[in-house]
């Protein structure tokens, strides 16, 4: 319970962007082709990309699905 509401304090102030597969494969610290199978399941929620990346929307839900990486959890 304390890392969810950790994490849904961390998703109200992160200032979203768009990102392409390989950056969030990074940020959560995985090659892209586990990271498109993570992803695979919540398309619907998720949409499709535009292009070669994630719209700032569809990047906080995947946040809210996946949960916050590490890279911006801890960022030290």
């Amino acid at each position: 319970l304390k890392t969810f509401v950790m994490s849904e304090i961390l998703i109200q102030k992160i200032p979203f962007k768009a990102y392409s597969n390989k950056e969030i494969a990074v940020m959560f610290n995985v090659s892209e082709r586990t990271w498109r199978r993570w992803v695979a399941p919540f398309r619907n929620d998720i949409g499709y990309r535009k292009g070669h990346f994630y719209t700032p929307v569809q990047v906080k839900v995947i946040f809210e699905k996946l949960g916050v990486p590490d890279a911006i959890d801890n960022p030290f």
